[in-house]
């Protein structure tokens, strides 16, 4: 098991910008796909993107692409989410998540992720 902290959540205006970082600890970061989920009131939990163990591919919701960018550093244990041009509608509790398990396509189920982090608020003001 692996555990994952978020840092970098916040009040931003529409139009700005905010990185989100999550740090992982207890096994090496390269074991796992790694997936940012968000999760607005009364609302379900969606995938905003992921990324390979090896950096190669990324996959990301239609909502946050050309916008967003995931990014991971392995030496480190991170994995960034880099927040663009952010709108009223990003506002949300976001996780990170891990993925060990070998796969052929990156997973989008939320249920495939096996560890999770405790969240960060990102707050959007229009």
């Amino acid at each position: 098991q692996v555990q994952l902290v978020e840092s970098g959540g916040g009040l931003v205006q529409a139009g700005g910008s905010l990185r989100l970082s999550c740090a992982a600890s207890g096994r090496a970061l390269n074991l796992y796909i790694m997936g940012w989920f968000r999760q607005a009131p009364g609302k379900e939990r969606e995938l905003v993107g992921c990324i390979s163990r090896n950096s190669d591919n990324t996959k990301y919701a239609d909502s946050v692409k050309g916008r967003f960018t995931i990014s991971r550093d392995n030496a480190k244990n991170t994995v960034d989410l880099q927040m663009n041009s952010l709108k009223p509608e990003d506002a949300a509790v976001y996780y990170c998540a891990a993925d060990r398990n070998p796969r052929f396509t990156l997973p989008i189920d939320s249920n495939l992720y096996d560890d999770w982090g405790q969240g960060t608020q990102v707050t959007v003001s229009s």
